[in-house]
C-alpha cells in the first residue's frame, strides 16, 4: 500500500517496507577501488543490503563470501526473488549475529542517512567494529548536506521538529538525514581512512546530492 503525501511514518521499517518495490537505489560501488583493498575470497558484510543490487555487482566481479543485512523484509524478499542465490537476512535490530572479528570487509551504502540520531549512528558504527577483523575495510557511502535553497529551507524547517540540522521529512513519509563533513569523519575516526572523495549522488527520487565516499581500515582491536 502506498504512502500517502506528507504522511510521515513513525517507525523507519515501516516506511521502507511499503516502499521495498519501488524504490531503486543510485549510491555508487566503485568496484575497481573496492578491489584494491579487499580481496575475492574475502568475507563481505553489506549493511543496510536493501533488495541485494550491490551485493550482486559484488558477486558479478567475483566475490562469492557474501551476506546482506536489512532491517526492511520486503527488501530482502525482493532481493531474494531478483537474486536467490545470495544470502540476505532480515534483522531485528542492529545487533550483527556474527562473532566477532567475523568479517573482512563491511559495505555500509546509504544507511547512515535513513539513522538520524547520532547515538544510533555512533551504536550501529561500534557494532560493525566488532564484528569487522583487524586489517579489515569499511566502506561508507552516504549523503553530505547540500547548499542550494530547496535543501537548505528543508534542513531549516525540521531542525525544530528533530534538534539536528540536515534532518528532514520526505512527500511520501519517510525521515532521512543529510550530514555535515565534521561529523561523518568524526563518526569514521576509529578507522584509517584509506580513500576519501566527496561525490554527486542520484537519490532514490532522481535528484542530485552531495555525497561521500569513504574507505577505512581497522588497525587496532581495541577501537
Amino acid at each position: 500500500m502506498p504512502l500517502k503525501s506528507n504522511s510521515t511514518v513513525t517507525d523507519p521499517k515501516d516506511y521502507w517496507n511499503q516502499v521495498a518495490r519501488e524504490k531503486e537505489f543510485k549510491t555508487p560501488l566503485h568496484i575497481d577501488l573496492f578491489a584494491k583493498h579487499v580481496h575475492k575470497g574475502a568475507r563481505v558484510l553489506d549493511f543496510g543490503c536493501g533488495y541485494g543490487r550491490t551485493l550482486q555487482e559484488l558477486y558479478e566481479n567475483g566475490y562469492n563470501h557474501l551476506v546482506g543485512l536489512d532491517f526492511a523484509q520486503e527488501m530482502v524478499a525482493r532481493g531474494k526473488e531478483a537474486y536467490p542465490h545470495l544470502d540476505l537476512r532480515v534483522i531485528s535490530d542492529v545487533h550483527v549475529p556474527t562473532p566477532s572479528g567475523a568479517f573482512d570487509a563491511i559495505i555500509l551504502f546509504a544507511v547512515l542517512t535513513c539513522i538520524v540520531r547520532d547515538s544510533d549512528q555512533q551504536a550501529l558504527v561500534r557494532e560493525l567494529l566488532r564484528v569487522l577483523k583487524v586489517g579489515g575495510i569499511l566502506y561508507v557511502n552516504d549523503f553530505l548536506l547540500n547548499e542550494d535553497p530547496r535543501n537548505i529551507q528543508r534542513y531549516d524547517r525540521f531542525q525544530r521538529k528533530y534538534g539536528t540540522y540536515g534532518v528532514f521529512e520526505l512527500d511520501d513519509g519517510g525521515i532521512v538525514r543529510h550530514h555535515a563533513e565534521d561529523w561523518v569523519l568524526a563518526l569514521l575516526s576509529p578507522l584509517e581512512t584509506l580513500d576519501y572523495r566527496k561525490e554527486t549522488f542520484t537519490t532514490m527520487n532522481g535528484n542530485a546530492a552531495c555525497g561521500f565516499g569513504f574507505i577505512g581500515q581497522k588497525v587496532n582491536e581495541k577501537r
